[in-house]
């Protein structure tokens, strides 16, 4: 596959966002209307009485050439749960879906913990506007932790094929210790469950859809997927479990995977085609994708250096 990247396309710096959000414009995802595109993201601002991030859904409306913006979201799209629950503590990301006049989002909640950074469930909130605001349907997760997924189930991609809604997500293995010094790094690897109301959902528990490139502790994250030329491809982000946060080498890239039937993948990162450029505000990592169609090309939302400080760009598949 041979993509075309097209630059950064949204900078959070330049505009005022809601919440007193200043920076990021993390895991984009969109939404093709007649004559716009809306591009929602997770930005964060600082909890007073913490001092730590606190992570918000945002989205910003622009041309379908993507180069000028018609308006940023100056408005809650949702708010944070209620104390204790799943998402008290931000929503990262959103990935939406159109339903008749509806729009689901599938958020991906965070709630701190003790010993541990942050834990992570998925919910369901509904927007009967058009996607302006969102409103959950229960105070509680729709995907969460179970016997053989103990933590972090989150990053839902949500499509409906053959009237079944399939959603490929991340599950949690557990967390590790590399350094005596250092916080416990998060294992997480992409898995699949199917629904027929796309409340209910049935897990293949624990069934990691996709091969291990860089090893056993590879993490895998927010999988994205289209169907293209009679075959699904799902395109992803995977990282070292350790040391990624300063080291280039070990920071998020790129993978894929393609598949004939939505259950069994086959990994095939050397088909992506798409790597850091030197120098540029993607030098040092690319992550987060979103793959999509809008007039009849093929387009890759993703972010780059420091997970999405800095905004978003697009690559085009030629």
């Amino acid at each position: 596959m041979r993509w075309t990247k097209l630059g950064k396309i949204f900078d959070p710096h330049q505009f005022q966002l809601m919440n007193g959000c200043t920076s990021f414009a993390q895991a984009p995802q969109v939404i093709v209307f007649a004559d716009f595109v809306r591009i929602y993201f997770s930005t964060r601002s600082v909890d007073s009485a913490s001092g730590l991030y606190l992570s918000h859904i945002a989205f910003v409306d622009m041309t379908k050439s993507f180069r000028n913006v018609i308006a940023v979201s100056g408005h809650t799209v949702i708010e944070l749960g209620k104390l204790g629950c799943f998402d008290e503590h931000g929503i990262f990301p959103m990935n939406v879906v159109e339903i008749d006049d509806l729009i689901y989002g599938y958020t991906s909640g965070v709630n701190r913990r003790v010993s541990v950074p942050a834990d992570g469930a998925i919910g369901l909130a509904i927007s009967r506007d058009k996607g302006l605001t969102f409103e959950r349907i229960g105070d509680g997760p729709v995907l969460a932790a179970s016997l053989r997924e103990p933590c972090i189930v989150v990053d839902p991609f949500v499509r409906i094929y053959h009237n079944t809604f399939h959603m490929w997500y991340v599950f949690g293995l557990g967390w590790k210790k590399y350094a005596i010094d250092s916080s416990p790094g998060r294992i997480y690897k992409i898995g699949h469950a199917v629904s027929r109301d796309g409340i209910n959902w049935i897990k293949e528990e624990a069934r990691q859809i996709l091969t291990n490139k860089l090893g056993t502790d590879e993490c895998q994250a927010l999988p994205s997927v289209i169907e293209l030329c009679g075959r699904f491809h799902m395109f992803f982000c995977f990282r070292h479990a350790s040391d990624f946060r300063i080291n280039s080498a070990r920071s998020y890239r790129i993978g894929h995977a393609f598949s004939y039937d939505l259950v069994n993948w086959i990994r095939d990162d050397s088909d992506m085609a798409l790597d850091v450029t030197e120098g540029d505000w993607d030098s040092d990592m690319l992550c987060y994708p979103h793959v999509f169609k809008c007039d009849d090309r093929v387009y890759m939302l993703y972010n780059g250096n420091e997970f999405g400080r800095h905004g978003f760009g697009l690559a085009v598949l030629n």
